[in-house]
């Protein structure tokens, strides 16, 4: 039977005996160590080129087909990412708003968590406004303001919910919007506009209640927007009768 090899407590001679027994291992993993401090450092440095070339492409960028080369060569970098934003305001500008919403749920998709997703989420509700999508651009009003209750975006979401839910008679969900600005947003700059919108809000409901206790309603009383339903105001008191008028034939 072979036999153990003496021990010691000389660390001298412990670390030489681990050095012998390990030596191929503590060497493959120094290898393995050095080899992804060398990978790093490569795509740092090719991360950095990737960017700096990206960039000045940006900066010198003016039409959607500059946009659209900087995303297909630098689709994963800072510059990449504003470049759908361009090409997207590039296209919305030619009133291409199908294309536009396309490139837009495209940047949403490869950078979910890019600081302008809500201002992006936003332009689409717009585009599908503009090409009279009410519905959709409701829908998309109201899921930015709730997803993004506190970003910059939130409070002008909500209010572009007003012109569309008065449009389709919801006047109570209106006035429930702009209250909801006036009470979450009070430091926006929109929260004078949601002011005056609850007061003509309030003014339309009134005149909806007058308009339901008639006794006589016109036949074409209830085709207009409620806004648009408001009795005319009366003529002044002191003012005199036109001469046309008062000799008007029986």
């Amino acid at each position: 039977m072979p036999t153990a090899l003496p021990t010691s407590h000389d660390p001298a001679i412990e670390a030489r005996v681990f050095w012998i027994r390990y030596k191929n291992e503590i060497a493959a993993v120094l290898i393995v160590a050095l080899l992804a401090m060398i990978g790093f450092a490569g795509y740092w440095v090719y991360s950095e080129r990737q960017n700096s070339g990206a960039a000045g492409l940006l900066a010198s960028a003016k039409s959607a087909q500059d946009y659209e080369q900087i995303i297909a060569r630098y689709p994963n970098t800072p510059a990449g990412a504003s470049a759908y934003l361009l090409l997207a305001e590039a296209q919305r500008h030619d009133k291409k708003f199908p294309e536009a919403n396309e490139t837009l749920r495209t940047f949403i998709s490869k950078h979910p968590q890019h600081d302008l997703v809500s201002t992006a989420r936003m332009a689409i509700a717009t585009n599908l406004e503009s090409i009279g999508k009410s519905d959709e651009a409701l829908s998309m009003y109201a899921q930015v303001a709730a997803t993004f209750p506190k970003s910059y975006v939130a409070p002008f979401a909500l209010l572009a919910q007003v012109e569309l839910l008065k449009a389709k008679g919801r006047i109570d969900d209106a006035r429930r919007v702009c209250e909801a600005i006036m009470t979450q947003y009070r430091e926006s700059i929109v929260v004078g506009e949601a002011s005056l919108q609850l007061r003509s809000l309030k003014g339309s409901g009134l005149s909806q209640q007058l308009g339901a206790r008639s006794t006589v309603v016109p036949a074409n009383a209830a085709s207009p927007p409620p806004m648009l339903a408001r009795p005319a105001l009366p003529a002044p008191t002191n003012a005199a009768p036109t001469p046309s008028a008062a000799a008007k034939p029986k």
